[in-house]
């Protein structure tokens, strides 16, 4: 019996327990809320021969960047890949399967060309989009969506995350307004929606509007940050505009209370927490014994080295706590991966290599040789993902960098571009 999913695609292999399962999963994903782990488990359970079940397993293991991910991910693409597929299905799973040998690449081509044929499978929109964030492909980040934009009306199931992440990438191209717009119709539409949310908080990041950052965030907590996965980003961006209005009090307590002090181990949190003790760190704010837990939950992935986006910030949190075997870990882990043929060796060799240098140098008070290597990257940080708010910590540890160099003359150009892009 063919079965078709709440996007209206059919599904090979499902039966209706399975499939009520797998739609469950694919619409926590899109907001990004609850367990969609374990309803996509729950669906392979029901049904072994659901071809997209194991696809969507694969794709919630890699888009974590998480290191143990790849081996789940590398399994329910086997899985998937000795069961029946149509078009549809064979082309998730070889872009699923590209991601897992570290073609990031081939895998956004891949899904570029799905949503080509299958404008309405989010599934296929999501993966792209995130695989474009970790890229640090702007403009792909708006463009993907903004082509199957005339296949979309606020009929069809899952508008609501179309729209948010047409907001994101309308952002990340520097169109505020429409962005906000977007994002604003998205969390309407879906208040759990943790992609709409976000997508507004990084246009008042941009903007540099921290009391509009902090009336849009902190007054709606309780629905964004409701068993959301990306509540800590979330919070994070709203502890930047704090940091924006120098209240470094709240800044501090807020990181104790949804960011750092959490104790989460999920990379993508642990990011956001080193990134945040860092700003700190560079105006000067004593943050006490912060960085030393910090850094305890970063040890187990010194020698990751998935990605190079994860490891600057790992290294972010070995140069506050002072571990010198833990930093020489991560290059030594670099060293490797730029020797590899994997993408990320080209992650790792243009920008994830010399900023985790800078950011030593830094620590070991040698501003000169940072200010030579952040110089030399900071047009081209991109290619290693991320977004604009997150890579402008490279920026400032720049212009931080420059001043206790005595380099004023730079250090006060830098400060004056950054004034000028918010004109």
């Amino acid at each position: 019996m063919n079965m078709i999913d709440s996007t209206g695609h059919q599904v090979s292999g499902a039966t209706p327990h399975s499939l009520a399962a797998y739609d469950q999963a694919a619409r926590e994903l899109l907001c990004m809320v609850d367990d969609p782990a374990a309803s996509v488990a729950r669906a392979v359970e029901a049904s072994p021969e659901m071809t997209m079940a194991h696809v969507l397993q694969a794709w919630l293991h890699l888009l974590g960047t998480e290191p143990e991910g790849i081996a789940v991910a590398r399994a329910a693409c086997e899985a998937a890949g000795g069961l029946p597929a149509d078009d549809r299905e064979r082309r998730h799973l070889a872009a699923a399967q590209a991601l897992v040998q570290g073609r990031w690449r081939e895998a956004s081509q891949r899904l570029e060309d799905l949503s080509l044929r299958y404008p309405l499978d989010t599934l296929a929109l999501q993966a792209g989009h995130q695989v474009d964030f970790f890229r640090g492909d702007s403009r792909m980040l708006r463009d993907r969506i903004a082509r199957v934009l005339p296949a979309w009306d606020a009929s069809i199931p899952g508008w609501h995350a179309v729209l948010g992440m047409h907001a994101f990438g309308l952002e990340e191209n520097a169109d505020y307004a429409q962005a906000e717009s977007q994002g604003r119709r998205s969390v309407e539409l879906e208040p759990r929606d943790s992609w709409g949310w976000h997508a507004v908080a990084h246009v008042h990041e941009m903007r540099n509007q921290p009391r509009d950052g902090i009336a849009w965030l902190q007054t709606n907590s309780a629905t964004w940050s409701q068993g959301s996965f990306l509540a800590t980003h979330n919070w994070w961006h709203l502890t930047l505009c704090h940091l924006e209005l120098d209240d470094h009090a709240q800044v501090l307590k807020l990181y104790d209370q949804a960011i750092g002090g959490t104790g989460s181990s999920v990379v993508m949190d642990m990011i956001d927490a080193s990134a945040m003790l860092w700003r700190l760190h560079l105006r000067g704010v004593d943050v006490g014994e912060r960085w030393q837990p910090l850094a305890d939950r970063w040890q187990p992935l010194a020698r990751a080295g998935n990605y190079a986006f994860n490891d600057f910030h790992a290294m972010l949190a070995f140069v506050g706590a002072d571990r010198n075997a833990a930093q020489q870990a991560v290059f030594e882990s670099q060293q490797r991966v730029m020797q590899s043929e994997v993408d990320n060796a080209l992650f790792t060799r243009e920008v994830g290599h010399p900023a985790a240098r800078a950011v030593q140098a830094f620590g070991q008070g040698d501003f000169s040789t940072a200010v030579t290597l952040l110089r030399a990257i900071r047009h081209q940080a991109h290619r290693f993902g991320g977004s604009h708010a997150q890579r402008d910590l490279i920026d400032l540890t720049l212009i931080e960098a420059a001043r206790r160099d005595g380099q004023g003359l730079l250090a006060d150009a830098l400060q004056r571009e950054r004034v000028e892009r918010l004109q």
